[in-house]
């Protein structure tokens, strides 16, 4: 955990599962955290546990909705104004759904849409000069392996995890010579809140992942993090998880299709 040493680290998405992790595994090293969501008691409540464990990091909450353009305005104005100066950004926040993209709430899906895609995207462009400004910086996008293939059942959101990884890569390459470093994490299934809320209240089906895929919330957060200190373009945590997807996206396009319409039947 050296390369975080004194880092001022914003986190997306932190009042719960790997976001509430980033800032336990990074507030022993850090010298900042600001953690983002839209839960201010659950905000509140990691800032003490946080804070009683080690007394020496210094931890901003900001709530805020990332999908609001004027919020998130007004978050960079925030920033500028507390003199805070991040150098690792961490865009954590996202959301999907479980279920027949046909019978799906629009309201739902847009909202994926916003927070995975648009919202990461902005909050980026937003920050990249700050990123900069000290002459190294890094910024860690959580994907999925879901947007490693196409996934019946959870149609927006493995398209959306594409978007991420692909941008990630992409930003990378630009970036490379800057001192900003851009890392993808593709986590396979973890116990966090993010199953309950893509699970339809209507019982419809959705894709499940088999258990033997999933893999701790704390292995991968570490996982993710040692990736960024070794300034790798992606990890998948779990060995298993990354034998089975290389596995996958070496197959044929048609023979994937056959083996998830077979799965989803």
């Amino acid at each position: 955990m050296r390369f975080f040493e004194g880092c001022t680290a914003i986190i997306t998405g932190a009042s719960s599962g790997l976001g509430a992790e980033f800032a336990r595994q990074l507030a022993p090293v850090a010298r900042e955290l600001v953690l983002v969501a839209r839960r201010e008691d659950r905000l509140d409540e990691l800032k003490r546990e946080i804070v009683s464990r080690h007394p020496g990091v210094r931890v901003r909450v900001h709530v805020m909705d990332l999908t609001d353009d004027l919020q998130l305005g007004e978050f960079a104005s925030w920033l500028e104004r507390e003199g805070i100066r991040p150098n690792f950004l961490v865009n954590n926040a996202g959301m999907g759904d479980r279920g027949p993209f046909a019978t799906g709430d629009w309201a739902k899906i847009q909202a994926i849409l916003e927070l995975n895609v648009v919202a990461l995207t902005q909050l980026t462009h937003r920050l990249l000069p700050m990123l900069g400004a000290g002459g190294r910086g890094a910024i860690l996008n959580v994907g999925s392996i879901a947007g490693l293939i196409p996934l019946p059942f959870m149609a927006v959101y493995a398209a959306t995890k594409a978007y991420v990884n692909s941008f990630s890569d992409a930003l990378r390459m630009e970036l490379r010579g800057s001192g900003i470093t851009v890392t993808a994490v593709l986590p396979g299934p973890t116990e966090t809140e993010f199953g309950r809320v893509a699970r339809r209240s209507t019982g419809e089906r959705g894709w499940e992942t088999p258990d033997v895929l999933a893999v701790p919330v704390e292995d991968v957060v570490g996982a993710a993090l040692v990736a960024v200190a070794r300034d790798k373009a992606r990890i998948i945590p779990g060995w298993h998880v990354a034998l089975v997807m290389g596995v996958a996206v070496a197959l044929p396009l048609g023979i994937l299709r056959l083996i998830l319409q077979r799965r989803t039947a």
